[in-house]
């Protein structure tokens, strides 16, 4: 049952963001080049996605009137309201592909902050302390995948993605 909660996600990571702008999606799965000391982090970074869809796929939902269930329905629907922000931001940047505004004037780095939050919130909903495990480990390799795009912002938009730095958290 716990696949009932990858289907709003999977709506909005990859339907929404095709019907409000085709060419979001490839610039969404685009990742920046990363030096080859830092390439395990990518394959970190895929196998633990891997392994997310797997447990969230598998698990059941533990509906019980339990604080974490609770807690974890609120986290949940939270991180599906960020991505849904995240992806309608995400579709509407300028010719050049940069985006400082909707919820990029808040964070740098939306999308991968609302898969996080997203996450938890399953890895609460399911009860699963491995699921939480993965989902900590998916964010660490996300962490360094995310100092490469930077670096790779700071190389296409020059003085304007390091303005945009100073003035925008990373995260939240």
């Amino acid at each position: 049952m716990g696949f009932l909660l990858l289907l709003p996600f999977f709506l909005i990571r990859f339907l929404l963001l095709s019907r409000l702008d085709q060419q979001a999606l490839g610039r969404a799965a685009h990742f920046a080049p990363m030096p080859k000391t830092e390439k395990g982090f990518y394959w970190l970074y895929q196998v633990t996605n891997i392994m997310i869809f797997i447990l969230i796929l598998v698990l059941p939902i533990k509906r019980s009137p339990s604080s974490i269930y609770y807690m974890g329905l609120l986290i949940y629907l939270f991180g599906l309201l960020a991505l849904t922000a995240s992806i309608i931001s995400f579709a509407s940047c300028d010719n050049t592909g940069f985006n400082c505004s909707g919820v990029y004037r808040f964070s740098r780095n939306p999308m991968y902050a609302a898969y996080f939050i997203f996450f938890i919130g399953c890895a609460m909903l399911l009860h699963s302390w491995l699921l939480l495990a993965v989902v900590l480990l998916f964010q660490l390799a996300a962490h360094r995948i995310i100092l490469a795009e930077e670096n790779w912002c700071i190389q296409r938009f020059g003085s304007k993605y390091l303005d945009y730095m100073k003035k925008v958290r990373r995260y939240f």
